[in-house]
């Protein structure tokens, strides 16, 4: 009887020590695992704001787990360390879950061609063309900001391709480079109008011509690719009336790199062509006419002193 009890004993001492030596085991196998994903997004994380927050994450991640294996592997909770792993795989795809997307977004930019290097876009209220598209940023070169119009500003911009799953992406030059814009011109009542019309819709025809002819056949390939109207390309003038002037609105296509230097080519070339009329047709401008200044009197008495 003595005998049998001390096989037990000797069988739960071992039993215990193994025990002791797997969770060890699992412990150190644990440690490297973090240690080595550290290393790898040092390696692959360029970003140090990101490449930091994952390296933390992986770290706490790993410390929980430690935890959690130490107060459940004794008490049988877990059988099967399957469970553990998926534990383990589900906590990493939360603590990476940006990183995840970045590289989730890559694809998504690749193979349904969001954008391509050379495009102009607007994305997360930053605009600007893109000068590089890699595995988990794409980089801008900024325009606008503090500068006016389309012009650069100087500043290099990364944004992490998971922007493309969280908002609207506008892209300027996609299938159709061109875009529609405007401006107004303010005619002076009294102007011939119908001369001032001919002059803007002239020089518009002239200037735009080569931008309406590329156009017009690019805009058919894009109604035929999409559930889409047929759109004047054509330049086109509209006239309202206000209090002060008449307002000349001048709709046009242009190249979407170009919109800036065509739109002060219009508006000189106009203003030359105005001037040549000898005053039939005047632009105008906001005046303060007074109607009736009030009369004005002034009575001074003088007193004499005693």
């Amino acid at each position: 009887m003595n005998d049998l009890e001390q096989i037990r004993q000797w069988i739960a001492t071992h039993s215990l020590l193994w025990n002791i030596f797997k969770f060890i085991s699992l412990a150190v196998i644990i440690l490297v695992l973090i240690k080595f994903s550290r290393k790898q997004l040092k390696k692959n994380i360029p970003d140090t704001a990101l490449r930091y927050k994952s390296q933390k994450g992986i770290e706490i991640l790993g410390y929980i787990l430690l935890i959690t294996l130490s107060v459940v592997y004794f008490t049988g909770s877990i059988k099967d360390f399957t469970l553990l792993l998926g534990l383990v795989t589900a906590g990493m795809a939360f603590t990476l879950q940006e990183l995840i997307l970045s590289i989730a977004g890559s694809l998504y930019i690749f193979l349904v061609k969001v954008y391509k290097p050379g495009d102009r876009i607007e994305i997360n209220g930053i605009k600007g063309d893109v000068i590089d598209v890699d595995s988990i940023y794409t980089t801008m070169m900024e325009i606008g900001q503090w500068v006016s119009s389309d012009n650069y500003s100087g500043r290099i911009v990364k944004l992490s391709n998971a922007f493309v799953f969280k908002g609207p992406i506008y892209n300027y030059s996609q299938d159709f480079p061109f875009i529609w814009d405007e401006l107004n011109l303010p005619i002076r009542y009294g102007s011939d109008i119908e001369q001032a019309k001919s002059i803007i819709i002239k020089i518009a025809i002239d200037i735009l011509s080569d931008y309406t002819s590329k156009s017009k056949a690019q805009w058919k390939e894009v109604v035929n690719k999409f559930y889409i109207e047929d759109a004047q390309v054509d330049p086109t003038l509209a006239i309202t009336l206000n209090d002060n002037w008449i307002q000349f609105n001048l709709r046009y296509i242009v190249d979407f790199k170009k919109r800036r230097f065509t739109k002060h080519l219009l508006h000189d070339t106009i203003r030359n062509a105005i001037k040549q009329t000898n005053g039939s047709v005047q632009l105008a401008s906001s005046t303060l006419e007074l109607i009736k200044i009030p009369k004005l009197e002034i009575d001074v008495k003088g007193k004499n002193s005693t």
